[in-house]
């Protein structure tokens, strides 16, 4: 018969010479887990009313059991201590003489409180008592693993009369950024529209700078028209004047060259 649990192990025989700590053992009467448990099971096996119980018999009883348990030379905890000493304040308070004047309520009833306690207890229990019957595994059953490839037939989508007309309409519209055209290739040279810069600047000695370029002509005109003035004035033969802010730019031969050119 186990007696206690020791750091959660159970003993059943107890060693005169060993000493316990009495807060490494946890009592056990009978299979009760505390004080509570083992008045609950008192009123219970005698069919008491929880809500008027009879303190007198219940203290007796519950006394009985302590005796026992200090005859084994057992160390108890304290919390059987502490209700055995409840038990008997209860018993007393109801032996006492009610002397109570009549304009004050009456008191109430010294086993309110621990009726409060033993019921909530009992709820505590029986959850308790239904969570443990519901099966466990490791316990009840074990789990069993069996690995399965299931092979899954690929669904393809399914293509409908309008994914179709706009997949063509989608295909037309490319077809309309995808024309040929030729292209002709004009030869301009950087070399030419140099000297006819020059040519310019000599007979009027400087020109505006927009007046150097004809877009009439075509980019290409324009683009190596502004090559060649850029060239010009790398090579120190034109010189490029701004009177006023944003005003008009001026080209003008450079003074070197225009002494040659003289």
């Amino acid at each position: 018969m186990t007696i206690a649990y020791l750091f959660g192990q159970p003993v059943t025989d107890l060693p005169k010479d060993l000493f316990i700590p009495p807060q490494a053992l946890q009592v056990v009467l009978s299979s009760f887990e505390g004080p509570l448990d083992l008045l609950l099971y008192l009123i219970r096996k005698q069919n008491l009313d929880v809500l008027d119980i009879p303190m007198l018999q219940i203290t007796e009883q519950y006394l009985g059991y302590i005796n026992q348990m200090e005859a084994r030379q057992f160390d108890l905890a304290a919390e059987y201590l502490l209700m055995a000493a409840v038990l008997i304040e209860i018993k007393s308070r109801l032996l006492l003489p009610q002397t109570q004047p009549e304009n004050e309520e009456p008191e109430a009833d010294p086993r309110a409180e621990l009726v409060q306690r033993l019921l909530a207890y009992e709820q505590m229990k029986l959850a308790a008592q239904g969570l443990d019957a519901l099966p466990r595994a490791g316990r009840d059953f074990g789990w069993a693993y069996l690995p399965l490839e299931i092979a899954q037939a690929q669904r393809l989508p399914e293509v409908q009369l309008a994914d179709l007309t706009q997949a063509w309409l989608g295909i037309l519209s490319r077809v309309k950024h995808n024309q040929n055209h030729q292209i002709e290739h004009e030869a301009v040279s950087v070399r030419e529209r140099m000297s006819a810069i020059l040519r310019k600047l000599n007979a009027q000695a400087s020109c505006a700078f927009s007046q150097l370029f004809q877009p009439e002509l075509g980019a290409a005109h324009v683009v190596v028209n502004f090559i060649a003035l850029l060239e010009l004035v790398k090579e120190g033969l034109v010189r490029v004047q701004q009177e006023n802010q944003f005003g008009e730019i001026a080209i003008v031969l450079a003074q070197n060259n225009r002494q040659a050119v003289a």
